[in-house]
């Protein structure tokens, strides 16, 4: 029998006890969960912090494998990473980890993790250390911070793009493509029928809504979008449906998770609700649209391809654009309203077809400015007069609005009436200067011409300038261009222009909104015009579209009034 003695300091001894004992109760006492594995991934121990962490038992974790302690982890995945760790000997530090535990199986948490590989002095691989703290709330706190930036983004975004224009349809539009896919992947907008028309759009609780799109916006086709009604249809939808319930009330509605019962009481028809349930829709969101205390319409909101549902940070998102977005959808529809109602006045107080008036053939066009644009005072006239002749007028009232349109009313009037009296042009553009000295310091433009038939002339009196001198192609053609240009209201002297007027001469009276524009001088817009006359046969009807096509854009902020007539032979 053989003994083997082995003998140390005492002092060595009770420092290696310490060592042990120091790091056996840091171990155990510390917060951060930490574990040993061995290289076929078994727990080897684990302190109190990641037993309680996993909310399971110290004692059984020793022999087990991650999937059969953590079954609700990505065990593959976590285990992936721990044999990598054991081959390469690279440290995996703060990695994120994110998922459930026994001991807190109805809430997602989240952890840092980090794995080492385990050596002895001599090199050989003993297993891996793991450490996990709990980061939930840090998580949760930079999720809610990222939330926050990207919903103040998102209302950056919608104040810059919502509202650009005075259009109706353009600003549900703007208001559309800012929810998506930002906020939803399919947008609609619409309005209650009886907003847009102006009438009152308080809605009983028995009562369907009238709705007319405005506005919708896929993040990409789908049978979704096919569910929606298209823009400018109008379409009822009853008293249970969903979006009726947001305007009725003017709440929001949510189904954060669409069940198949639900897509009934979302869609318009039974058509439209098989349409959004193969398009998966998953989650609904209708916010009205309110602005004055009045409810515009709402702002629906689908989600298909987005996995998440809506939330409450998606409700007061979707709130804020619609509450901005509604201020300016409303300004849009007084404005149209009020347009629309200064282009009928205009329109009622113009003439419709130019009457028969004896060797003259006669076409003329009112054109209005753009649609974001107010109505303004242009105005044209054709007056039979005795002994065959007929008077031309063209006129233009400055400023825009139902004011202008009054002004150019009450103008035309008067020189209708002046015109049955017989006065020499000069004369007639003295009365209307005095009428326009009355009319609170309007301002007005006019060119008044008498055709006489028999005598092939006309006399023109322009308040503007003279008829401007063409070039000789243009005195060939005898096409006479006067711009009227000056102001009545200054006492100005009037005099009167007679000019030869043959069969198949034109004459041509508009209003500056044809021919201005900031990149062009005068001169060179007047010689366009002329080069766009170059065929004495082309009809007139044709010679006015050409015109206006041409010269007028579509985003002028004038109107046009635009008049011309050519010489016939007498029978």
């Amino acid at each position: 029998m053989y003994a083997l003695g082995l003998a140390a300091d005492q002092s060595t001894v009770r420092r290696l006890e310490q060592d042990v004992a120091l790091s056996e109760r840091m171990v155990q006492q510390s917060p951060i969960g930490l574990a040993v594995l061995d290289t076929e991934l078994r727990f080897v121990t684990v302190n109190p912090a990641l037993a309680r962490n996993n909310g399971v038992p110290a004692e059984e974790h020793t022999g087990r494998r991650l999937r059969d302690v953590l079954p609700m982890l990505d065990t593959d995945a976590l285990e992936a990473a721990t044999r990598r760790v054991l081959e390469t000997g690279v440290p995996l530090i703060d990695a994120p980890l994110v998922g459930r535990t026994p001991a807190d199986p109805d809430r997602e948490r989240t952890w840092s993790q980090s794995l080492y590989r385990l050596e002895d002095a001599m090199g050989n691989v003993l297993g891996v250390a793991v450490s996990l703290v709990d980061i939930t709330e840090q998580h949760r706190a930079s999720q809610e911070a990222e939330t926050a930036r990207r919903r103040l983004a998102i209302i950056a975004d919608a104040s810059v793009r919502i509202g650009t224009t005075l259009e109706l349809e353009r600003t549900a539009c703007e208001l559309a493509e800012v929810s998506v896919p930002a906020l939803a992947d399919i947008a609609a907008v619409d309005l209650l029928d009886a907003v847009v028309e102006g009438r009152p759009s308080t809605l009983g609780p028995s009562e369907g809504a009238v709705i007319r799109a405005l506005a919708v916006r896929p993040a990409e086709s789908s049978d979704g979008v096919c569910a929606a009604d298209p823009p400018g249809q109008v379409a009822r939808y009853g008293p249970d449906r969903l979006v009726t319930q947001c305007v009725r009330t003017g709440e929001v509605v949510l189904v954060a998770r669409v069940k198949d019962e639900d897509l009934p009481r979302i869609a318009r028809s039974e058509e439209a609700a098989a349409l959004l349930g193969r398009a998966g829709l998953h989650s609904y969101l209708a916010v009205p649209l309110i602005a004055r205390g009045e409810v515009l319409g709402a702002l629906d909101l689908k989600r298909t391809r987005n996995p998440a549902p809506f939330d409450a940070d998606d409700v007061l998102l979707a709130r804020e654009l619609a509450a901005r977005a509604a201020v300016h959808i409303d300004n849009a529809r007084w404005y149209q309203d009020a347009r629309n109602t200064a282009l009928t006045l205009q329109r009622s107080l113009l003439p419709g077809r130019p009457p028969v008036t004896t060797g003259l053939e006669v076409a003329s066009r009112y054109q209005p400015a753009g649609a974001t644009s107010e109505v303004g005072g242009d105005w044209f006239d054709v007056i039979p007069l005795d002994g065959g002749r007929t008077a031309l007028v063209v006129g233009d009232v400055m400023g825009s609005g139902i004011s202008a349109a009054a002004t150019m009313g009450r103008l035309r009037t008067a020189t209708t009436t002046l015109a049955a009296l017989g006065l020499d042009p000069a004369v007639l553009l003295e009365h209307l200067d005095k009428t326009t000295s009355a009319l609170d310091h309007s301002i007005a433009t006019c060119v008044y011409a008498v055709h006489d038939p028999h005598l092939r002339r006309c006399r023109i009196a322009n308040a503007g300038h003279l008829p401007r001198p063409g070039s000789g192609r243009a005195a060939r053609r005898s096409c006479s261009t006067c711009p009227p240009a000056c102001r009545w209201g200054g006492r100005v002297e009037f005099s009167t222009v007679t000019v030869d007027f043959e069969p198949g001469d034109l004459l041509v009276f508009y209003t500056d909104g044809l021919v201005e524009t900031r990149c062009h001088s005068l001169d060179e817009r007047l010689e366009f015009l002329l080069s766009l006359l170059d065929d004495p046969a082309r009809p007139l009807e044709e010679a006015c579209d050409l015109l206006l096509r041409t010269l007028h854009h579509p985003d002028n902020h004038d109107d046009v009034a635009l008049l011309i007539a050519r010489a016939q032979e007498l029978p």
